[in-house]
Order: structure tokens, then C-alpha cells, then sequence
């Protein structure tokens, strides 16, 4: 494991990765090599906080579960039962991608709180819709969350802006603002002391710098990002913006491999983290999407067309010789981070890199190798 990772370093495939296998009981492997930060070799540690990005929807998604155990909302509402502003909601009946003409029409539901945790909700966001990228609402027009539907909520997943409404559901049902119900809910009780939305100045040090592949299209060197963002986020939404170490995030994933508890202490129901692990779109499936903005690479990490998607995760559906079981939960974010949740064989394994673009072909045969060396250093020790 210890060769294949720090070989990719060694060929500038990566400037620099941490990785963390766990299984129920303890952490199994946990090691970084590279750098954090390409203009200045400063070193890559274990302890390092990535911009987590996308990672941050999972968190989101436990957060509103803890809800709808209490009884507080139901995942069949109506999303506007509780956010007005969504009352109405528009869809695209046609967009002109030449002059950027465009009709709406009234959405034929209203969309409901599982549709904004599998993103079957009809929000998109501009790196996965031409229409929303190029997208212009005439003088007076304003679109919660992103702009209109893409199409009618339930007809089909398409990544988005829906767990931002997940997060303002959160900060409704709470009466507070997500990074003091996350810290108070789900950080402390699972002893996260490092995963914030706001970095703290003494802690800044430890933050990856923020980098790219050089060029147009984000497919040379990689590069130092200016310029870098700040330590502190204005507005925190549900759909990302956490920082985090791998360390950190495998205690958020053990405490899903042991049913919602850690250290003996509960933060879901067993039955609750059973649900969120369920197909949840039905005939639907999940596309391989193609990238409309040089941040991201198509999805060529999602089984075309096979995945599932369950309530805050994408459901592998199929096994691959020497990866996951099927029924693992997964997902990323932008600046190539990437966890899985295994049930069946009780790990997961989380690994953290920190440039764009998403989906990059050698941070996905990074991720790879790792997973595939997770199983059998698994398979030796068991």
C-alpha cells in the first residue's frame, strides 16, 4: 500500500494523498506522502485538513435523519411545508443553448424531502448542466437554490444544488445555523474536533493548499489555485464547504459501519443508518454524467446507468473483483476526496487528495489502487 501511494506521488501523479482504511473496531492502515502545497514542498501529514467539499452532503444528510427520527418531518413532504421560498417551484420547458432563450412552466410536484437527499429533485448545478452553465434568469427573476427545475422532481437523479435545501431544512428544524448544529450534533458526540466549515487562523497551517491542473481545460501540472480561499465561509451551505482529515471522516464512517453509534455514543438509530443505505430511487438510476465546466471530469466513477442512490450516498450495485461489495456507499468531492462505506466486509476507507478537476483519470487510479490494496490487506489480516 505504502509503495503503490507514494509511487504516485513519485510520478507527479498526484502532488500528495492521505489514506485511511478502518473497520468497526480501530483504524487498520493511515498514512500520507507528497505535499500539501506545490509552490512550497511544504510536507503532506496524516493530520492534514482538506477542503472536503461534496463530502460535507453525507454529514448534511445524517443531520436531517436525526429529524425525521424525532418525528419533526417525513421524508414523503413537501420540501415547502417548511421552506416557502419553494412554494412554486419552475421547471425548464425548453432553453435555447444559442441565444439563451427559455420557458418555464409550473413543476407538476411539489418536490419532496427524499427527493432533495437523492437528487431527484430536478436541481442541477452549472459543472453537470450546459442549461444551468449558460443559464441567464431575465431582470427580476430570482430561483432559489440554483435556478429551475431541469425536469419534474422524481423523473430522474442529476447531481445538484439539493442538499443545500437538506441544509436549510436543517437550520429551520434547528433554529441554528449548520456549523453550530453539525459541531453540537454530530462533531462533538463523535469526537470530530477537526471538521469545520470555518478553519480556525491556529489550525490554518494544517489546511492543503487549494490546486489545479494547469490550462484551459485543467489538463497540465498541477498548480497552486489565486487566488487561495479564505479560512472562513460566509454563508455555509448543506451541499459542501466542510474541512476535515481523513482521520476524522474515518470516525464519521465507522460510526455508519456500526449502525449510528461510535465509542458508545448513538447519533442515528440502526434502522436509520439500515434506511439511508437503501435504494430510495426506485427504477431510476444514476448516470455517469458528462461535465459541462473544465472543474470536473465526466463521472466515469459511477457504473452507467447500474448505481443507485440512497439517502445522502450513490449505492455500488455491482462487484468488481478485488473492490467493494455490492450495497457500499460512496461518494467525493470536487478537489478529489473520496470515501466508501463496505457493510458486508465492515471497512471503509477514505482518501484525500486536494486539486481540480473532479473525477481527475490519476486521482480516480489513485482511489483505485488504494481500494483494491484495502481488500487485501484485509483479506491477510482476516
Amino acid at each position: 500500500m505504502d509503495s503503490s501511494l507514494r509511487g504516485a506521488v513519485e510520478r507527479k501523479d498526484v502532488p500528495g494523498v492521505v489514506a485511511l482504511i478502518t473497520d468497526r473496531e480501530r483504524v487498520l492502515y493511515q498514512s500520507a506522502f507528497g505535499v500539501a502545497d506545490v509552490a512550497t514542498g511544504r510536507p503532506l501529514t496524516r493530520d492534514a485538513l482538506f477542503r472536503i467539499a461534496s463530502m460535507t452532503k453525507p454529514v448534511t444528510s445524517v443531520a436531517l435523519m436525526q429529524f425525521v427520527e424525532q418525528g419533526r418531518i417525513a421524508l414523503d413532504d413537501p420540501a415547502e411545508k417548511y421552506l416557502p421560498e419553494l412554494a412554486g417551484v419552475k421547471v425548464f420547458e425548453s432553453f435555447d443553448a444559442a441565444t439563451g432563450a427559455y420557458k418555464l412552466r409550473p413543476s407538476a410536484s411539489a418536490p419532496t424531502v427524499r427527493q432533495f437527499l437523492t437528487h431527484t429533485s430536478g436541481l442541477g448545478y452549472p459543472f453537470t448542466s450546459a442549461t444551468l452553465r449558460d443559464f441567464k434568469p431575465r431582470v427580476g427573476e430570482t430561483y432559489p437554490f440554483g435556478g429551475p427545475l431541469l425536469f419534474d422532481p422524481g423523473q430522474r437523479w442529476h447531481y445538484g444544488t439539493s442538499v443545500d435545501v437538506v441544509g436549510r431544512l436543517v437550520e429551520v428544524l434547528s433554529g441554528q445555523k449548520l456549523e453550530d448544529y453539525f459541531h453540537d450534533h454530530i462533531f462533538v458526540p463523535l469526537k470530530m474536533d477537526d471538521t469545520s466549515y470555518n478553519v480556525p487562523e491556529a489550525k490554518g497551517p494544517r489546511l492543503v493548499a487549494q490546486q489545479q491542473r494547469a490550462g484551459e481545460h485543467m489538463d497540465g501540472a498541477i498548480e497552486l489555485q489565486n487566488p487561495q480561499p479564505p479560512l472562513t465561509i460566509a454563508a455555509p451551505v448543506g451541499g459542501g464547504g466542510l474541512a476535515s482529515t481523513a482521520d476524522d471522516y474515518g470516525r464519521f464512517t465507522r460510526m455508519l459501519l456500526n449502525g449510528g453509534t461510535l465509542d458508545g455514543v448513538r447519533v442515528l438509530k440502526a434502522e436509520t443508518v439500515a434506511l439511508m443505505g437503501q435504494n430510495h430511487i426506485g427504477a431510476v438510476s444514476v448516470p455517469a454524467l458528462k461535465s459541462a465546466l473544465p472543474r470536473s471530469a465526466d463521472f466515469t466513477f459511477i457504473a452507467d446507468g447500474r448505481d443507485k442512490w440512497g439517502l445522502g450516498f450513490l449505492i455500488t450495485v455491482d462487484q468488481v473483483q478485488g473492490k467493494r461489495s455490492p450495497g457500499s456507499l460512496s461518494w467525493g468531492g470536487i478537489n478529489n476526496t473520496y470515501f466508501w462505506i463496505d457493510p458486508t466486509r465492515g471497512i471503509a476507507g477514505v482518501i484525500m487528495m486536494q486539486y481540480l478537476p473532479f473525477a481527475d483519470a490519476k486521482a480516480l487510479s489513485v482511489y483505485d489502487t488504494f481500494e483494491r490494496g484495502a481488500y487485501q490487506l484485509v483479506n491477510a489480516e482476516r
